[in-house]
């Protein structure tokens, strides 16, 4: 579990399909533990020190991974934004952050607001719709609030926009400062609004089965 709050900009080493490795200065980091690496999280495989400063995490990246996020288009020397598991006793600073990426999404605009950056992405209909005006989305692994949404279509479900105001802090501490328009990047939203969804669903399934309607008194004998 992650908050959204990034520790650390990595450098990529060297890239594979199957292998990613990183060049890191967060301290304490061990074989096994989870790291979220642009908002995937991803296990450790190997660490290795390389000084009294850095060190050199390897990362197996499964077909999945390649499939929903960027990491498969990393190029070596490119920054990526890292994470560390969050402690029990951590502050949640940003927002609740499984790591789970569930797509990418592409850079439309970058507007200058006084001395933040308004961001526009592009998004997908099964995302789109759980991202509210005000609400959270974690982009590359960064915990930002949606400022305003829209969807493409007359369907709440079609393809859709939204765009997220960057503070000069996140935009000097994050990969956020390197993007330009037509960047991909990976999109999480909100974890609470699938489960509203689900619980709004199953309510809705438990009303319809006790509905008496003329199915379910000629399936239940009722009718002939």
């Amino acid at each position: 579990m992650f908050t959204g709050i990034i520790e650390d900009l990595g450098i990529v080493q060297n890239t594979g399909r199957a292998q990613l490795n990183i060049k890191t200065n967060l301290p304490g980091i061990k074989v096994s533990d989870s790291l979220a690496v642009n908002g995937a999280c991803l296990t450790v495989a190997d660490c290795s020190k390389l000084n009294n400063i850095f060190s050199l995490l390897t990362f197996d990246i499964s077909s999945e991974t390649l499939n929903r996020t960027n990491l498969g288009n990393l190029r070596k020397n490119e920054r990526v934004n890292l994470e560390r598991a969050m402690t029990p006793s951590d502050r949640l600073g940003g927002h609740i952050v499984t790591g789970h990426i569930e797509c990418t999404g592409k850079i439309l605009s970058i507007k200058t607001d006084g001395k933040n950056k308004i961001y526009s992405f592009s998004a997908p209909g099964e995302i789109i719709r759980y991202v509210v005006t005000k609400g959270s989305i974690a982009l590359d692994g960064v915990s930002l609030t949606v400022v305003d949404m829209r969807h493409n279509g007359r369907s709440p479900v079609s393809a859709g926009e939204f765009s997220v105001s960057v503070v000069p802090l996140t935009f000097k501490n994050t990969t956020l400062g390197f993007k330009k328009s037509g960047d991909v990047v990976n999109i999480e939203p909100d974890i609470m609004a699938k489960y509203a969804e689900k619980a709004e669903k199953d309510r809705s399934k438990e009303q319809e089965k006790r509905e008496i309607t003329t199915d379910f008194l000629r399936n239940n004998g009722f009718l002939w």
